[in-house]
């Protein structure tokens, strides 16, 4: 008799994510050697992964943004705004380059979203950087520093009417609205539905429904591509996404000046707001990867690197709370995919408390062989191949680098090729030589 969920311990429910990765319903795939070569890819990524087995070869796993647009003489802003344009260059790059793995063309948001709602975080391709430039985060206090508690009491609510109205100019009307958990008896309705009688509110909903209509067109051609792409045989390396608590306060809240402070003045503060977002954060990444159908949560880590902090503060501030998301994947099965921006050499040991085969780290700058001394025989590998060797070096010079990963920290699986960092240009021969020489090179005999 086959288990139900909530009887299977995490490996269990891993297998059973891999499977439905496997056969995914509602695709039908163009041809026979499509689905195997979909079916082939993802057991690769498998036997990677859990360090178990040997992979037939080195999984390849180009990191981009923009870069499909480069390539391609695209301009940034004209995927952001054309999602037909997006989802053909994405396409294209896909059928040109065969990589094994892709990133979804999701991660280039919709334009048209962001306009309606005079969105502040970011400036992004065509508005407050050149059309042909990546996105450029904004940093400021978007939470003021007396208000963590508001955030620790009611992380929506505060979500809602503080930090919305502060980053979207069209969301303003919303720092009016009450809490809906008031409207608990038939006479208090009418005083919850007030704020929604004032022109700032409703301003802010008409914004919100033309940024949702956005949105909808644009996931509809995101969707299609998915689709298309998969029934190709080409596999999404990532179905979901989770964050870093710390990095949720310190990227979009307070800023990093702001949490710099903060470690000095309010450290029970970050701490409790952390236990606070771990559960959110969990659901978060598992909720997207049961709707993709793809157990891998993508997770990138920003303010936990090297020289950011010291490591009693990493110890204090950020690893606990991190392993914490982490480990709440894991246990349901999902896989996390963590890219390690900028270099954790003085992290290292903290990631053999994960458990053996269960988690992706994808390096930038971090020595790859420091790494696999120390983590090689607990965590899947990924990296680290220069953007800067991406973009200005030869052909060559890119083979000899990847030979020499594939050498040493490819050496009996448990490593996954990719570029350090997500690219969002590169010279086409270069990463070209990338994948080919993998494909041809990184095979185990």
């Amino acid at each position: 008799m086959a288990k139900n969920w909530k009887e299977m311990n995490s490996g269990e429910k891993l297998e059973a994510r891999f499977e439905k990765w496997l056969s995914p319903e509602g695709l039908d795939f163009k041809s026979l050697e499509a689905k195997s070569s979909y079916q082939r890819k993802i057991i690769r990524f498998r036997d990677a992964v859990q360090l178990d087995k040997t992979p037939d070869r080195v999984p390849i796993f180009p990191f981009y943004t923009f870069l499909p647009a480069d390539i391609y003489g695209v301009t940034n802003e004209q995927v952001m705004y054309d999602p037909e344009k997006l989802a053909s260059t994405w396409m294209r790059y896909l059928e040109d380059y065969r990589p094994d793995y892709y990133l979804s063309p999701a991660l280039v948001s919709t334009g048209q979203a962001l306009d309606a709602l005079d969105y502040k975080l970011y400036k992004w391709p065509g508005h407050g950087v050149p059309p042909t430039s990546p996105y450029q985060c904004v940093e400021k206090e978007y939470m003021k520093e007396d208000e963590y508690d508001a955030l620790i009491e009611d992380p929506s609510g505060f979500w809602t009417t503080r930090y919305l109205p502060r980053i979207c100019g069209a969301l303003d009307g919303l720092k009016f609205l009450g809490s809906a958990v008031e409207n608990c008896e038939l006479p208090l309705l009418a005083p919850m539905l007030i704020p929604y009688g004032l022109p700032e509110v409703q301003s802010a909903l008409k914004a919100l429904m033309k940024a949702g209509n956005a949105a909808l067109s644009w996931v509809q051609h995101i969707g299609a591509f998915e689709k298309e792409a998969q029934e190709r045989g080409f596999v999404n390396g990532a179905g979901g996404v989770a964050k870093a608590p710390f990095d949720v306060l310190g990227d979009t809240l307070r800023g990093t000046q702001g949490m710099m402070i903060d470690m000095y003045r309010h450290p029970e503060k970050i701490v409790k707001a952390q236990e606070r977002l771990v559960p959110i954060l969990i659901k978060m990444g598992i909720k997207a990867s049961e709707m993709s159908g793809n157990p891998i949560v993508f997770m990138p880590l920003h303010k936990g690197a090297d020289g950011f902090m010291s490591d009693e503060q990493f110890k204090k501030f950020y690893w606990p709370f991190l392993k914490e998301v982490v480990m709440g994947l894991i246990e349901e099965g999902c896989l996390p995919l963590l890219f390690a921006e900028g270099g954790y050499n003085t992290r290292l040991e903290y990631l053999k408390e994960i458990p053996r085969g269960r988690s992706i780290w994808l390096f930038d700058r971090t020595d790859m062989c420091k790494a696999k001394e120390i983590v090689g025989d607990t965590i899947c590998m990924a990296g680290n191949v220069p953007a800067s060797l991406l973009v200005t070096g030869t052909a060559r010079e890119v083979e000899g680098y990847c030979k020499e990963l594939i050498d040493t920290i490819g050496k009996n699986g448990g490593f996954i090729m990719s570029s350090g960092t997500s690219l969002d240009e590169a010279r086409p021969e270069s990463l070209r030589a990338m994948i080919e020489v993998t494909r041809e090179y990184g095979v185990y005999k």
